[in-house]
């Protein structure tokens, strides 16, 4: 089974990379990027956007189909507060869709 990546996963990832003596561009140095899944409704994504005001971000990701590939994902950017309070409303409203 494949292990599904958290917002801690990525404030870790974040956290690890800042003390690892890599230089980090100061314009991003308090931001965070939540990585919207496929299939998350257009809708959704720009309430995200305009409710948490966040900015959207392309992301490269690989993904293991028969074999590895890469492929863009939409991401997120805002400060940690911000994107976590995102990532509940996206939760929240893509159940709520899916139930629909």
């Amino acid at each position: 089974m494949q292990k599904v990546l958290s917002l801690q996963d990525l404030i870790n990832r974040k956290s690890y990379e800042m003390h690892s003596g890599e230089e980090i561009d100061e314009e991003l140095e308090d931001l965070y990027d939540l990585v919207v899944p496929m299939g998350v409704p257009m809708s959704i994504i720009m309430d995200m956007v305009e409710i948490f005001d966040l900015e959207v971000t392309e992301r490269v990701i690989s993904i293991k189909e028969p074999e590895v590939a890469q492929t863009m994902v939409i991401a997120l950017r805002g400060p940690l507060d911000r994107v976590t309070e995102a990532e509940e409303f996206m939760r929240r409203e893509t159940k709520a869709w899916m139930e629909h």
